[in-house]
């Protein structure tokens, strides 16, 4: 049966690492987390926050998700919408999901993120 989640990946294009540690790490606040060296040899980078585990894994050709994306939960989104629009990030706010703040952006790659916040 299923439990949780282990990790969500998202594609990235070859050899930017350090772009995606530029939204990833130093804009959303998640640590880089070290790859096996196995995997590590296939490029991309992993990211972990407070139990998320995010991978990027190389993709060629690379073809941003548009639609699908992940969606993080956050407290003072307010806050963090300031940190991506001064990284240059656009944030979109959306008020359509009853009970929750929330917004979306995209990272350097033009992968969709979602980031809310519970009202109540």
């Amino acid at each position: 049966m299923l439990k949780k989640i282990h990790h969500v990946q998202l594609a990235m294009p070859i050899g930017q690492e350090q772009l995606a540690a530029t939204f990833y790490r130093d804009a959303l606040g998640f640590v880089v987390e070290p790859k096996p060296p196995k995997l590590a040899a296939r490029g991309g980078i992993w990211f972990c926050c407070d139990g998320i585990h995010l991978h990027l894994g190389v993709e060629t050709p690379f073809r941003p998700a548009k639609k699908a994306h992940p969606a993080f939960e956050c407290a003072e989104i307010a806050a963090l919408a300031e940190r991506l629009e001064r990284a240059a990030f656009k944030v979109q706010w959306d008020d359509a999901l009853p009970g929750y703040r929330r917004f979306f952006t995209h990272d350097p790659f033009g992968n969709r993120i979602e980031i809310l916040e519970p009202t109540a």
